[in-house]
């Protein structure tokens, strides 16, 4: 496949402030080829972004559907509910929804999650480090909750500002 192929007819991604990004998702209730084509689609737009994770919301879709790839191995969570989580880790995040602007965010070191698959098989995955924090930063997206709902008023405006202007930055 050539690399025009391979851009051609991507997701595309929805930039803040796009209110779909704001929505809470509602729950998948239906597992079939169109639910499978959706998240092959999403990890498709998410490799073509240079992304580790994209959430439905993120492509305009208000459902509870999320993917996570990371050192070759690929998570799809669907319907995914925290079961528990321990520690903290404070590290640098970005989001395909706000190109070029990345910022440091506290989250749990370690979570274990309840998600269904493709079929609806229902899986339990534990992610550590970077892992658990992909994992809660796709899971966020879908509550509405975006990585700089985490930064005080501050860093907030000023990104706002960098949005506007059109400029990334580290905040």
């Amino acid at each position: 496949m050539s690399d025009s192929n391979l851009v051609e007819n991507v997701l595309e991604i929805k930039k803040f402030p796009d209110p779909v990004l704001k929505k809470i998702s509602k729950s998948v209730e239906v597992f079939d080829s169109e639910l499978e084509n959706f998240v092959d689609d999403l990890f498709r737009a998410m490799r073509v972004h240079d992304g580790v994770g994209l959430a439905a919301p993120q492509v305009g879709v208000s459902k509870r559907i999320a993917v996570v790839e990371y050192e070759e191995k690929s998570y799809v969570l669907i319907n995914p509910k925290i079961l528990e989580q321990k520690g903290i880790q404070e590290g640098e995040e970005g989001c395909l929804s706000f190109p070029g602007i990345y910022a440091n965010v506290k989250r749990p070191q370690w979570v274990k999650i309840e998600v269904q698959d493709t079929k609806g098989e229902k899986h339990i995955l534990e992610g550590e480090g970077y892992v658990a924090r992909a994992f809660l930063h796709e899971m966020d997206h879908l509550n509405g909750k975006l990585f700089v709902d985490y930064l005080s008023n501050l860093k907030k405006n000023a990104i706002k500002t960098k949005i506007a202007k059109g400029t990334g930055g580290h905040f």
